[in-house]
């Protein structure tokens, strides 16, 4: 074992330690468990004990999974047991005394169901989509129609300031930099590694996504724009449930799918496994013009492509939790994901030349092949030390993954209408990747006093690389040559994790929560090829500071500031050279460096639902794709490489509005400022750039069962470095209906519904001159039938128990 990983292994088991310091308190308690009138268990109620004299609150707890509770209390005075719960009477008890190190039992509670139960509200209002809290937005996605038969990169996409391109890259607010975690847990990927996984997790295995624009000290200090956290289903009744379901996509490509949910509940184990298969697949049409301009004249190469991706996804996610007590908890998690895709491509460019008139032809066959397994694992522990909020969890994670691809790139040339004088080339490139990451972690919550808690933690992650670039070329039928460009590249990252937060009111209206956290990184990334070895090492502080300021009830203002980094991705560190067509090729930059970003936002949340946040960004070092160009060679390469900096200020608005109780929306307007600054080469990159992106979602309550969604988009022109990318807008809509007592659904989903998702952009600097034209065939209809079963007495409190936004309060 190294040092850093001992000096690690010691503070995580000291951290540990402290629990027990706090569980020593020696106060009377008062349990019980709360039922409803067919006994069965009411989990996620508020019990509170009271003041007999006041009714002011002095101490709180939620009931767990079974229904139970236990509050912890040394008052001396006379106290009431409050009870409440969604959908049920408030219970309050006679006026009872507590005397230090005694236990008073309720024993069986019985709540009594109101007379109007939330069921019947469910069936007769629109749910309501987006949540705003103070930091962070939370954007329902359980129970919706676009869950029904989408994957989880498409909600993803529809989230409040979130735009996803057409190869899956995610930007927040217009920043690059975003991590997706999942369950609090980072996933760890490159962006087009993400993009698939996201693509192979059905959206219904999702409950809730948390938008956190700048996250406290407690998250990784990566990701610079932001970070937005899946949350999943959970089981919480006794019992068993689960669903089956199967449908099919055509955009051009029949595209089947089909999986099945199990959840079960017994006592103190809780298990839950999905298994999920689905095939993803595209047609791109591609147009690109670039134009050279060299001593004797202009020329230009118009290239024409169509290209034929299709994906097969296995997907799995299980785990199983043992409730040791009330106040101690264990399980295991993990997630099981292997893909397999299959790409064809056909490109035809055209070339001019300034001296004549004769065109050059070049058809560009590809045909590549390849494979994905992925497999993550989770230990974790949760201990709630007394019923004040003390409390202390611990996460052990693996992830190991391995990917390959073997793709053929068939060139032919020739000129004019000389087809059959032409010549020929082949390009065979073999791609292989494995990585594995170990991290731990754990962190530490202790209430200081009225309103007032300390929170800290540790977190390790070892993570090694391995990538094998095999590429070999050969001339017309012959033999097949090694190419200088091959290269095998090991790369490991070491992180080391300390962070504390401390919350505390100033005043009746304001409260101040801030925080500091340390990160120490060493990396070598290892080219064994040309026997080149790059290290970084460096320790970051990265401070956060959060001011509320309650003005009213129903109006708060939020101020935050802190600073973040984002490191490149493996792939990105590996000098590799991976060719595209023979006139284009996307290198590695081994000398890329961490981005590193100061935020600063003002949030105004009106009735805890509209949201007018004003934020200012600035990034150093910030990554951007950069096009270089070889006039004399005429090839185009592209590149990863650091901007100087750039600048980002934003200004967002989120505005619910409820027509009628079966028709609300959910709407958004993001205005964005953008400037960009680079030296490239010999010319300077200072752009500014003005941005809006508009979204509008509407949910309707039909007759008869039915249930609506239509989401609009539209995102205006806007600059990403080199490159400005015209406007568009798309359309999606999704109809849901039930059968059999709710048992059965039918859901039809249309993507692109206009046809109007088209990228057109084009970059005009230095000397490049390049437009760009593509579809990505999302024009898309897909069906969905699901069936959900269940079996056990508490299963039918989960509706009138499983308000989204009480829930996420309680949790």
């Amino acid at each position: 074992m190294n040092f850093t990983r001992y000096i690690f292994t010691t503070a995580f088991l000291f951290l540990l330690g402290l629990s027990h310091l706090a569980a020593q308190e020696q106060s009377a308690t008062v349990t019980g468990s709360v039922r409803d009138e067919a006994d069965a268990s009411v989990p996620f109620a508020n019990v509170l004990l009271l003041q007999a004299a006041t009714g002011d609150l002095v101490t709180g707890a939620v009931t767990d999974e079974a229904g139970n509770f236990l509050l912890t209390t040394p008052y001396p005075q006379e106290l009431i047991l409050g009870i409440s719960s969604i959908g049920f009477e408030s219970f309050r008890s006679q006026p009872f005394r507590l005397s230090p190190g005694t236990k008073k039992d309720f024993g069986s509670l019985r709540l009594e169901s109101e007379m109007a139960g939330l069921d019947e509200v469910t069936v007769n209002a629109a749910r309501p989509n987006v949540l705003i809290q103070a930091d962070k937005t939370v954007v329902t996605v359980e129970g919706t129609v676009m869950a029904e038969g989408n994957n989880a990169l498409d909600v993803i996409g529809r989230s409040p300031g979130v735009f996803v391109d057409a190869d899956g890259n995610i930007q927040l607010n217009g920043r690059t930099g975003l991590i997706v975690l999942i369950d609090d847990r980072q996933t760890y990927m490159s962006a087009a590694d993400l993009a698939n996984f996201l693509r192979a997790m059905p959206a219904d295995n999702i409950r809730s996504i948390e938008v956190i624009q700048n996250p406290p000290a407690k998250y990784d200090a990566e990701g610079a724009a932001g970070v937005i956290n899946l949350v999943l289903k959970k089981n919480n009744f006794n019992g068993t449930n689960g669903n089956v379901h199967a449908g099919s996509q055509f955009n051009g490509l029949h595209t089947p799918s089909a999986g099945a949910t199990l959840n079960i509940k017994q006592n103190k184990w809780t298990s839950n496994a999905s298994l999920n298969y689905n095939q993803w697949g595209r047609f791109t049409d591609l147009e690109i013009l670039r134009r050279f301009q060299l001593e004797n004249g202009l020329s230009a190469f118009d290239q024409n492509a169509r290209l034929k991706l299709l994906r097969n996804n296995l997907f799995f996610s299980g785990g199983t939790e043992y409730q040791i007590n009330d106040r101690h908890s264990l399980g295991i998690n993990l997630q099981a994901s292997g893909q397999k895709g299959t790409e064809d491509g056909n490109s035809l460019t055209a070339i001019s030349n300034p001296d004549n008139t004769d065109l050059n032809y070049l058809n560009a066959l590809n045909d590549s092949e390849s494979d994905n397994a992925r497999i993550f694992g989770n230990f974790h522990y949760t201990g709630k030390l007394d019923t004040l909020g003390t409390k202390i969890s611990a996460d052990i994670d693996y992830t190991r993954m391995d990917a390959g691809s073997l793709s053929m790139l068939d060139n032919r040339y020739w000129q004019n209408e000389n087809t059959s004088q032409g010549s020929s080339d082949r390009i065979r490139t073999g791609n292989e990747m494995d990585y594995s990451i170990f991290t731990a972690k754990v962190d530490f919550t202790k209430p200081m006093g009225a309103e007032k808690e300390l929170e800290t933690g540790l977190k390790g992650s070892w993570v090694r690389s391995d990538n094998l670039l095999d590429i070999s070329k050969s001339t017309a039928e012959g033999p097949f040559v090694p190419d200088p460009n091959s290269n095998h590249f090991i790369y490991r990252e070491n992180v080391l994790a300390a962070y504390a937060s401390y919350k505390t009111p100033l005043t009746e209206k304001l409260a101040l929560q801030a925080g500091l956290r340390a990160e120490y990184a060493a990396i070598e990334g290892n080219s064994v090829t040309r026997s080149e070895i790059n290290t970084q090492e460096y320790l970051d502080l990265f401070p956060s500071a959060y001011l509320q300021h309650q003005v009213s009830d129903d109006y708060q203002i939020v101020y935050n500031v802190n600073r973040r980094i984002t490191r490149p991705y493996y792939r990105q560190l590996n000098p590799f050279v991976f060719y595209i067509d023979p006139l284009t090729t996307e290198e590695g930059n081994p000398n890329l460096q961490p981005q590193y970003a100061n935020n600063l936002e003002m949030n105004h949340i009106l009735k805890n639902a509209y949201q007018f946040s004003l934020s200012f960004s600035q990034t150093e070092n910030a990554f951007g794709q950069i096009m270089v160009q070889d006039e004399e060679n005429r090839k185009t390469s592209i590149q990863m490489q650091n901007l100087d900096r750039t600048r980002n200020l934003s200004l967002r608005a989120v505005v619910p509005v409820e027509f009628a109780e079966w028709y609300s929306s959910s709407n958004m307007l993001q205005l964005n400022g953008n400037t960009f600054q680079s030296q490239l080469g010999e010319e300077l990159l200072d752009e500014k750039q003005f941005s809006f992106m508009v979204r509008s979602q509407h949910n309707v309550l039909l007759p008869k069962g039915f249930k609506l969604e239509l989401v609009g988009i539209y995102r205006s022109p806007f600059r990403d470095g080199q490159l400005v990318i015209n406007g568009m807008s798309w359309v999606d809509a999704g109809i849901t209906k039930t059968f059999y007592e709710d048992k059965l659904s039918l859901t039809v989903n249309g993507s692109d519904i206009l046809r109007t998702m088209k990228f057109k952009g084009n970059i005009d600097f230095d000397r490049i001159n390049t437009d760009v034209q593509q579809y990505n065939s999302m024009q898309s209809i897909r069906f969905t039938l699901r069936w959900k079963f269940a079996q056990g007495e508490q299963f039918k409190v989960s509706q009138r128990s499983g308000s989204t936004e009480e829930r996420n309060r309680l949790e």
